[in-house]
């Protein structure tokens, strides 16, 4: 199975082609770019290198969420387009859970940094979730770690923001800072089923900033009026 595996989820653009589980290219940009002007031609690039022609593809892997509004919305589009357009198989994988190490031992704490103290993140042990992924602020991540028996805990993604507060809180945890990584992506993705390309959507985990203002006056009931208004 050949695949196409990308995210643009956050600030790190990375695309990788995989023949079943076996990296063939991959290239990672962790740079300030707009996504939507340098994903195609990395997609372009790595497929010229490998020598594949779109027809070669058979799936499509992608970062659903969470993450950036608009990275979000560029890779899933990108994805969707492809996917439709070249009659592929689609499939959809957590942003959080193409952070985690391939092993590690307890408790893994993937973070994105959601602004103002927050995070998305889940809790995942043995590459599986134990505490679904979310929108939390980190205090509450915090807390809710320290309700848990943890004989070993680690935190990985976007931890630069919060280093100081883990180290207060938990002196013994591990910290090790990782970015996406679409080889990890496209390996999750390879034994998944296919969605339906045309429900496929992102994986906010959080409503934007305009619908959230709007609610602030509002009752959830009014959500067509909303649509209307804005």
């Amino acid at each position: 199975m050949n695949i196409l595996a990308l995210d643009t989820s956050n600030r790190t653009l990375s695309v990788a082609l995989l023949a079943d589980e076996v990296l063939l290219a991959d290239m990672t940009l962790n740079i300030k770019k707009n996504h939507s002007i340098t994903l195609m031609p990395t997609i372009d690039f790595l497929m010229a290198q490998v020598g594949w022609m779109p027809a070669d593809l058979d799936r499509l892997v992608v970062a659903q969420g969470p993450g950036s509004y608009t990275g979000l919305r560029i890779a899933v589009a990108t994805a969707k387009v492809l996917a439709q357009a070249l009659q592929i198989d689609l499939v959809g994988v957590s942003s959080l859970e193409a952070l985690l190490p391939d092993e590690r031992s307890g408790i893994v704490v993937p973070l994105i940094d959601a602004r103002r103290n927050n995070v998305y993140t889940g809790f995942y042990e043995n590459g599986r979730a134990v505490v679904p992924d979310g929108h939390r602020s980190f205090e509450d991540v915090l807390a809710k770690l320290q309700e848990m028996d943890l004989e070993q805990l680690t935190f990985v993604g976007e931890t630069t923001a919060f280093a100081e507060q883990i180290a207060t809180a938990f002196p013994a945890a591990v910290i090790t800072p990782s970015l996406p990584c679409a080889y990890r992506i496209g390996r999750l993705g390879a034994s998944l089923e296919p969605v339906d390309i045309d429900s496929f959507e992102p994986c906010y985990l959080k409503r934007v900033e305009a619908e959230e203002n709007w609610l602030k006056n509002h009752e959830e009931s009014d959500r067509d009026d909303y649509i209307k208004r804005v």
